[in-house]
């Protein structure tokens, strides 16, 4: 196959007209500055909303492909959210020095602790979710996953005061809720009970009350299920049904000890 033909193959395959890596890049470089003039004391938060309102531009030529529908007045309304949302993540710094005794310093959340980390690019890509922004919003919760191991669709709703210790292999699916005081640990999943496209519209996660704790790998499924507060949920559980308030849910493994067959 000659080089010429080759070449008009691979064009031929290339059915994506709007597919650009450059909007990921765009969103990534956005993501980075939008930390950083939160939270980084030697950011000047006046210069970076005019660099980041410049990048948002940018983002929006590259992800709105529908011309119809006004993208560039979401820049007003998201910027005036941005104080709130650094308000609740303060408290979710707050829960994680509260919660976790090898924390030494609430600096120590912010620059070192993954599932604050996720947790922050969720808060800040939820606000587009809702607003309806196409694409972006998933790619900056997939930028925070990529280097954390938390996966938290931008699309779930999450109450005051978060914490995620340690963080890796946490999945939060889109329609999941958790309200206020929630503490989840590594590889907790909050999924779907089935998987299938014509339930894109529906309640398909969790929904998880105040005060409650979920220890590592534990597995809750479904859009009816319902974890009561103040309830506990051991490590390794598997749920797909409610949970009634004040309640302890645990996985019993069962241990079988080998012995050596009778000899004669």
């Amino acid at each position: 196959m000659d080089h010429t033909t080759i070449i008009d193959k691979i064009n031929k395959h290339k059915k994506q007209p709007n597919l650009r890596y450059k909007l990921k890049e765009k969103v990534e470089e956005f993501t980075n500055l939008l930390f950083y003039t939160l939270f980084d004391i030697d950011t000047p938060v006046e210069k970076n909303l005019d660099k980041l309102e410049l990048l948002f531009d940018d983002v929006v030529d590259l992800a709105c492909w529908d011309t119809n529908k006004p993208c560039k007045k979401v820049w007003e309304t998201y910027v005036g959210k941005l104080p709130n949302i650094l308000q609740r993540l303060n408290l979710d710094a707050e829960a994680t020095v509260n919660c976790d005794p090898a924390s030494l310093s609430v600096e120590e959340v912010y620059m070192a602790y993954p599932g604050f980390y996720a947790i922050a690019i969720y808060r800040l890509a939820h606000e587009l979710y809702s607003e309806g922004f196409p694409l972006v919003p998933r790619l900056m919760t997939e930028y925070a996953h990529r280097q954390t191991g938390v996966d938290i669709n931008p699309g779930a709703q999450i109450g005051n005061s978060f914490h995620i210790d340690h963080g890796t292999g946490v999945v939060i699916g889109e329609t999941a809720i958790i309200k206020d005081h929630v503490k989840i640990y590594q590889g907790v999943t909050l999924g779907g009970l089935y998987v299938a496209k014509n339930l894109q519209s529906t309640k398909r996660h969790p929904t998880i009350e105040n005060n409650v704790t979920i220890y590592a790998n534990a597995t809750i499924l479904g859009g009816k299920t319902v974890i009561g507060e103040n309830s506990i949920i051991g490590g390794n559980a598997w749920l797909t049904a409610s949970v009634p308030p004040n309640s302890t849910v645990f996985h019993t493994p069962e241990i079988k000890i080998k012995t050596l067959p009778h000899v004669s």
